[in-house]
């Protein structure tokens, strides 16, 4: 992260995207702990592993030293994003959602 972004930001708990994707991630859980998805435990925990990462990989890459890798997990927690569209998009066809 940028010096003059990191004083304005203490944590990457500050961050907005870390703040979205948090509840992102608790709302995913949430969905997926209900009865419809007992019916496919590959798909629930697929869906909470992709959501989970997002997060984590917003919060890993701010504590990395540079902005190039911070930006480098950013990439991969949007490429998390994608799988879990796809994936709720699947929940969506199997009538899940």
């Amino acid at each position: 992260m940028p010096e003059n972004q990191r004083q304005e930001t203490r944590s990457f708990e500050d961050l907005r995207i870390f703040k979205e994707a948090r509840m992102l991630a608790n709302r995913i859980c949430t969905l997926t702990r209900t009865e419809i998805f007992s019916r496919d435990y590959a798909l629930s925990d697929q869906m909470r592993r992709s959501a989970i990462s997002i997060l984590s990989n917003i919060a890993e890459g701010y504590e990395r030293e540079t902005t190039a890798e911070f930006a480098r997990f950013l990439f991969i927690a949007k490429g998390s994003c994608g799988e879990l569209r796809a994936q709720v998009m699947l929940a969506h066809d199997q009538k899940f959602v």
